[in-house]
């Protein structure tokens, strides 16, 4: 078997899907999409920030998921996300690459803040 290259998908340990919304009534859409998904798929869902956090510009929660879930989980948050933006990453311990190389949007794309990323280079 090759070793695993730096593009392999073997290089893939998680997903991350970012619920983005900016006020109260975006908060409960985005706590009745996450909760409606951990129903159907084994996701971990995060805390739901009232600002920005870490590189995300809008309030935010996170969803984690395996790999292998991905082809499920995806194209289910594509068609219930209602008016939901959702910012989606691939996890590889590369958090430059996988914010901006690995990355795919549900929704309107937003500029992310990847000042944390790159300062420390």
């Amino acid at each position: 078997m090759p070793a695993t290259s730096p593009f392999s998908p073997d290089t893939i340990r998680y997903y991350h899907a970012h619920l983005y919304y900016t006020d109260e009534a975006g908060m409960a859409r985005a706590q009745a999409l996450a909760e409606k998904c951990a129903e159907h798929f084994p996701i971990r869902i995060g805390r739901f920030h009232q600002k920005p956090v870490g590189p995300h510009p809008l309030w935010s929660c996170q969803l984690s998921f395996a790999p292998e879930t991905f082809g499920d989980i995806i194209p289910w948050l594509a068609l219930n996300r209602g008016d939901l933006d959702i910012f989606v990453h691939l996890g590889t311990d590369d958090d430059l690459f996988d914010h901006t190389q690995g990355v795919m949007w549900l929704g309107k794309s937003h500029e992310l803040n990847l000042a944390q990323f790159t300062d420390r280079q």
